[in-house]
């Protein structure tokens, strides 16, 4: 049984929804390694990007989830949702790391309270999108229907 819609009427939506949590990604990243050029990868220091802590490290990080995000975006094929879904988890677990070691010497990414409510809040957009983005065929549509009207 499906647990996940499958062609979900928004989907067009959801997905470009998607792109531009990539495209924040990349932008984000782009600005951070250029904001922070000089400074050591792994730097901890008061660098900030759209107002939240960064350097390179994860600047360069942030710029490749985002092509990662995008790439998948443009070849669909449900591709995009098991990307979503997957770098959901990962972003959540890296914001949850973040904020356990916010005020640390173990904070290499130079995270800042900002930097975890955004990345947390992207990753749930992310699994969001990832979660009604399915594409199905007309028989695993009409299942999931099926299957939903019994609940």
């Amino acid at each position: 049984m499906a647990h996940t819609p499958v062609n979900h009427p928004a989907r067009p939506i959801y997905r470009a929804i998607g792109g531009l949590v990539g495209l924040y990604f990349v932008v984000f990243g782009v600005l951070g390694i250029i904001s922070s050029a000089g400074n050591d990868v792994l730097a901890q220091n008061d660098t900030t990007v759209l107002g939240q802590g960064t350097n390179t490290g994860y600047s360069l990080l942030a710029v490749l989830l985002g092509l990662v995000i995008l790439a998948g975006t443009v070849i669909g094929r449900n591709l995009d949702v098991a990307i979503n879904q997957w770098l959901a988890y990962a972003l959540m677990v890296l914001g949850l790391a973040g904020l356990a070691f916010i005020r640390t010497d173990a904070n290499i990414f130079n995270f800042s309270i900002v930097t975890v409510i955004v990345t947390l809040l992207l990753s749930l957009v992310l699994l969001m999108v990832g979660m009604y983005g399915k594409v199905g065929t007309d028989e695993e549509q009409d299942a999931f229907e099926k299957a939903r009207l019994v609940l």
